[in-house]
């Protein structure tokens, strides 16, 4: 009977945040004893769980890209699934959904229904809906669906990169916890105008670079510190032309590919570097055009983008001899990161992502792409395969959904875990400098990705600086 209790409360209150608080008083007064004590636990978790409201219902979201299911590796989406399993294992509560064209849900819904609900052992992706199923345009439906969240609750932007600062910032204001995809935001300014914002309220912002939490990249970022100082660092990331198609609508005028896809990997680095005591000091960044224009996007979208990137140690290494009392020469290191949203179809992967680091006693070079496993039809020629990111398979006992282990699934569960602890009384600032990407960490990255638009536009070499912690470009 105990248990049986357990469970009911667990059902009853497990989307509603709210009513765990009221839950807690009355179990405390009408119980009593160790099960009112147990109860009372319950409760607590409960009151903490927040609810979600995920911003946008694209392809990373829902797998949905308007012209039907999605042909990249990522075929039934990414956050959708991975908030219906957290909301089946108790972590979230009630789940909402925004997007601008209300009329594309019922077809998300069978979608889901289908591919989800039907594979995973009847996981259920039931979700409100902003704007309602009527409305085919209504690009302001996030601030309905966000007023209907309370302080504590916590949204997802999966957003075009031009529209996260609005939406985030409209959700700050409001109490709300954020996680961003990556880029956070496109310049300093913003950034910084969300950090003010964030503490003022004491939300948790935290930028989904879901890449940190790759086994092999989080076991490069390890290592790196043990194999002397950074001297060089080559990266590249790309995906298909046919990616083009799904972004027409902004690539191009509202952001380019370099923030979309140099963004991972100037993460990545970055978090290697800068507890090493290096910083970015200058940027240039070339182009390649032509081919995205051939598809159908705005004159001037640059197809594939490189950022070459000065970088400095901060303070003399304990490598170099001091022959008199001048300061040494500060040592230097290069790095160059490549992006390309217009690589060949049928290559074998859908995204190509690879890196090369070079320090004074050692190198580490890393092939996401391929990992040693293939797989080849008669349809589709060679692949390779990639499920420690996501793993659609289900659960060959259970028949349920599998991918708690993949790392695209942990960045999303790492910021709901601490949105209910911040809701138990943990402290925002207690989360910075613990490996997650959070605003505060991820300034840098925002830093370099504006200084390669700017080097573009401008046609020069931009400076980055950072004063008193404060970073900003010259």
């Amino acid at each position: 009977m105990m248990e049986f209790g357990c469970v009911f409360w667990k059902v009853l209150f497990r989307d509603v945040r709210g009513y765990g608080a009221l839950l807690m008083l009355l179990l405390r007064f009408v119980v009593g004893g160790n099960r009112g004590g147990m109860y009372f636990e319950i409760g607590a978790r409960l009151s903490t769980l927040p609810r979600l409201l995920t911003s946008h219902e694209g392809e990373y979201t829902t797998g949905w890209t308007g012209m039907g299911g999605s042909t990249s590796d990522k075929k039934v989406g990414v956050v959708a699934l991975t908030l219906f399993d957290l909301r089946s294992r108790g972590k979230v509560g009630s789940l909402s959904m925004a997007g601008t064209n209300g009329t594309k849900f019922p077809q998300i819904r069978s979608h889901l229904l289908q591919n989800i609900t039907q594979v995973y052992n009847n996981l259920s992706t039931t979700f409100t809906s902003f704007p309602s199923d009527a409305i085919a345009r209504d690009p302001e439906a996030y601030k309905t669906a966000i007023e209907a969240l309370s302080p504590g609750d916590a949204v997802t932007i999966f957003t075009p990169d031009s529209t996260h600062f609005p939406i985030a910032l409209y959700a700050i204001e409001r109490g709300l916890h954020v996680l961003l995809t990556k880029p956070a935001v496109k310049t300093l300014a913003e950034h910084y105008a969300l950090l003010t914002a964030a503490k003022k309220h004491k939300v948790f912002v935290y930028i989904e670079h879901h890449k940190r939490f790759d086994p092999a990249y989080a076991d490069a970022r390890h290592r790196a510190k043990h194999i002397g100082e950074f001297g060089y660092f080559n990266a590249y990331m790309s995906q298909p032309k046919s990616q083009l198609e799904t972004f027409k609508a902004w690539a191009g005028m509202e952001s380019d590919i370099s923030y979309y896809l140099n963004s991972h990997h100037i993460d990545v680095h970055a978090s290697m570097v800068l507890p090493l005591g290096w910083i970015p000091v200058s940027v240039t960044a070339s182009a390649a055009t032509g081919t995205a224009e051939e598809l159908g996007c705005v004159p001037g979208t640059e197809d594939t983008i490189t950022l070459l990137v000065s970088w400095q140690k901060e303070t003399p290494s304990s490598e170099s001899p001091s022959s008199d009392k001048s300061p040494p020469t500060p040592r230097t290191a290069t790095a160059v990161y490549t992006a390309s949203w217009t690589a060949p179809q049928n290559s074998g992967v859908w995204s190509h992502q690879y890196f090369h680091y070079l320090a004074s006693r050692g190198e580490i070079r890393i092939d996401q792409a391929k990992r040693g496993y293939e797989s080849t039809t008669d349809a589709t020629g060679i692949a390779w395969v990639n499920p420690f990111y996501m793993r659609y398979a289900p659960d060959e006992e259970t028949g349920g959904f599998a991918g708690q282990e993949g790392y695209g699934y942990k960045s999303i569960e790492k910021f709901v875990d601490v949105c209910g602890r911040v809701n138990g009384g943990e402290s925002v600032e207690g989360w910075e400098g613990r490996g997650l990407p959070t605003l505060a960490e991820t300034v840098v990255v925002t830093a370099i990705l504006e200084a390669g638009r700017r080097s573009l536009d401008e046609g020069r070499t931009v400076g980055v600086r950072r004063v008193k912690g404060r970073w900003g470009l010259v």
